[in-house]
């Protein structure tokens, strides 16, 4: 995540509607990828150094968005909430709690993936490449799977829920089970029927994945049935990714997003030592830099936990050949930028 500058000299973050230090208001702008400082107006819109703005529909009713709209488009919804195909029941008070968690993971998800100059249509605009999110709440015994189909997204609302969301991690065997993580992983599910269905790069992804015709439903039911495979670390980014090809390469590009936002993150904070402090991550070509930098930054990070008393922040150890499969993410991504 990038660092942000109110016009009195503050810090100010990505999250923010205002400003701590002189209380102006703020708004987030999806096509600047810019957090900016509203002027007060006597109309419903707003100048910025960018141009003018209106709030998402969702800030005027129901306070959960700080992304802007340009006033030149005529949808209401800004960027990320216009993706939502279905919303839960927002009449049940303890629903708006839960959904505002849920945003505000997917507005880092749309902020990463713009950052990255990926392709990022809604299915309103491209009914059969576009992307869709249906997030759901469970109804009596009827409970909402979370997953990917054709680009549209489900989501229990239930994740959003930290007791509900812990309960899971340990019975699934998912120790690093988060919202933000949901969503990079069912996102890593579309854009492999983007990129990798074809034979362009479907020869290489077998080599380094394995064959996805291998029945998917049997390879779920096995990997539950089953205790997690303690070799799965020698080639797998987690145990779930180890149940199926497909799996393997939505968690691996999961770990790939995880990777580039927490390296802008550090270069913006000046934690980083190479590529990152000559240019933007976003525009280095070449993977082993980014590993070399990467491999120095989660020894910070761990050793800052330890000194707090806390788990490891990065409890991982990359192998050679997830090492190889995360390159296959940024060749993809590479490719896809250009």
């Amino acid at each position: 995540m990038k660092k942000f500058q109110c016009l009195c000299g503050a810090s100010i973050f990505f999250e923010n509607t205002h400003c701590l230090q002189c209380s102006r208001e703020l708004g987030f702008l999806p096509d600047e990828l810019a957090l900016c400082a509203l002027a007060p107006s006597s109309d419903a819109e707003s100048d910025t150094t960018y141009g003018r703005y209106r709030k998402c529909a969702n800030n005027l009713e129901h306070e959960i968005c700080n992304w802007m709209v340009r006033s030149t488009d005529s949808n209401p919804l800004c960027r990320a909430c216009r993706l939502n195909r279905v919303i839960p029941d927002l009449s049940q008070p303890e629903n708006l709690k839960l959904w505002a968690e849920v945003e505000r993971a997917k507005r880092r998800l749309i902020y990463g993936l713009a950052r990255l100059k990926l392709p990022l249509r809604s299915k309103a605009e491209a009914p059969e490449r576009g992307l869709a999110f249906d997030i759901k709440a469970d109804e009596g015994a009827t409970r909402v799977l979370t997953g990917h189909s054709e680009g549209l997204i489900t989501l229990n609302l239930a994740e959003a829920n930290a007791a509900e969301r812990e309960r899971m991690r340990t019975a699934m065997h998912e120790p690093y089970r988060t919202l933000l993580g949901h969503f990079r992983h069912e996102i890593g599910h579309y854009y492999w029927g983007l990129w990798v269905n074809d034979d362009q790069f479907l020869v290489q992804f077998r080599r380094l994945f394995g064959d996805e015709t291998v029945d998917y439903a049997d390879a779920i039911a096995h990997h539950y049935a089953a205790e997690p495979k303690r070799d799965y670390a020698d080639a797998h980014v987690s145990a779930y990714a180890s149940a199926h090809p497909w799996e393997d390469f939505a968690e691996t590009f999961a770990h790939y997003l995880h990777l580039e936002d927490t390296l802008e993150t550090a270069h913006e904070f000046g934690l980083t030592s190479h590529v990152s402090q000559r240019t933007s991550i976003v525009e280095v070509s070449r993977f082993e830099p980014l590993m070399a930098e990467w491999n120095e930054l989660v020894i910070v990070l761990n050793e800052l936990n330890r000194s707090m008393g806390q788990p490891d922040a990065y409890p991982f150890a990359i192998s050679a050949r997830v090492r190889a499969k995360l390159e296959f993410v940024h060749s993809l991504i590479c490719a896809a930028r250009s």
